[in-house]
């Protein structure tokens, strides 16, 4: 197989550093993606590999350290994924004298919070995400844990607050127990619904200061309720996101649609893959993707397993769970042939 070697130096020591990682865990992890092998010293790096992995690894580089030039702080391994995706998507849109001359188009789409700043699309699928959220003023997000289908939502709704385009923010979940039965909750009604909704605020934290969101949650600007409270209400002049809105029933999930007011948007999530309904009951999001297929104003992304930008270890197990579902059903339609029938 052909190799060749490309050379790239960077101007400034500390920005390739940051470009680098801590003991050059980025170099070696785009060594790993794409199948080349990289050599860093100082701000000089040498790549080895197949002419296309070699060329993709040289733009990875130079995206990343735009990337850092930009910003000014360190990376992680999920920066450096996303620029790999995107990269790659730049590789398939384009020709490559075009890429030559314009090394950052295509770039992925990116919301924007005070706390947090620029927070870029990792993959296509967030990518096509985040346009669906600025284009529509209802979005079905479906997928499994780890795509960041409610932290970037959050993210998102946080951003159209602070712009003015919203005068509230609120956040929403059916209080839905994951296979457990939790008993007695003690406290006021905040203090027992709190655990349902404790991933909200754990985004909600990520992108506004601590300070900002407990004065909103005083003043109203920021409401997290269970989805029981959103009846007889119209929702005007706001962001409303429900979470896990696999665990909706077919009732709730059309008394929570219908509270659309006027200027606001609404953002649904939920992985169908983890319904902890009743034997029987039909999920209220499966059932609403299905019937509001193709109405105007809808948009509606699916992530895949492939698309997990938590951890490579959770990207894994959730491929093996999917793996091993897929083999179930094969099963169940496929009986064994060899089977003879009862006498």
């Amino acid at each position: 197989m052909e190799t060749v070697e490309v050379s790239l130096t960077f101007d400034d020591n500390r920005l390739a550093s940051l470009v680098f990682g801590q003991y050059d865990q980025n170099v070696a992890h785009i060594e790993r993606r794409l199948g080349v092998t990289a050599t860093a010293l100082g701000n000089h790096l040498v790549v080895k590999g197949a002419p296309d992995a070699a060329e993709k690894a040289r733009r990875v580089f130079e995206r990343l350290y735009a990337r850092v030039q930009g910003a000014g702080t360190a990376l992680t391994l999920g920066d450096v994924d996303g620029a790999i995706q995107e990269t790659t998507v730049q590789g398939n849109l384009f020709p490559s004298a075009e890429i030559a001359a314009e090394a950052d188009r295509p770039q992925f789409d990116q919301i924007a919070t005070r706390r947090r700043g620029a927070v870029r699309a990792r993959n296509a699928a967030q990518d096509a995400y985040i346009k669906a959220l600025r284009g529509n003023e209802l979005v079905f997000a479906e997928g499994p844990a780890g795509t960041g289908k409610t932290w970037l939502a959050v993210g998102y709704a946080v951003s159209l607050l602070e712009q003015g385009h919203v005068e509230r923010l609120i956040l929403s979940r059916p209080a839905v127990e994951a296979g457990e039965r939790l008993g007695f909750l003690p406290g006021d009604m905040r203090e027992k619904v709190d655990p349902y909704l404790r991933p909200i605020y754990d985004a909600l934290y990520d992108f506004m200061e601590a300070r900002h969101v407990d004065r909103g949650l005083q003043t109203g600007q920021i409401e997290i309720a269970p989805l029981a409270f959103m009846r007889g209400r119209t929702l005007t002049n706001a962001v409303v996101l429900l979470d896990e809105a696999q665990n909706t029933t077919s009732m709730q999930m059309k008394m929570f649609l219908t509270r659309l007011g006027e200027n606001s948007r609404m953002i649904v999530t939920g992985d169908p893959s983890q319904i902890d309904l009743p034997p029987g009951q039909r999920s209220g999001l499966v059932e609403a993707v299905s019937i509001l297929d193709g109405v105007e104003g809808i948009g509606r992304v699916t992530f895949k397993d492939v698309d997990v930008v938590r951890h490579d270890l959770v990207r894994r197990i959730v491929t093996a769970y999917e793996r091993a579902a897929h083999g179930e059903a094969e099963a169940d339609r496929n009986p064994n042939p060899r089977r003879r029938p009862l006498a």
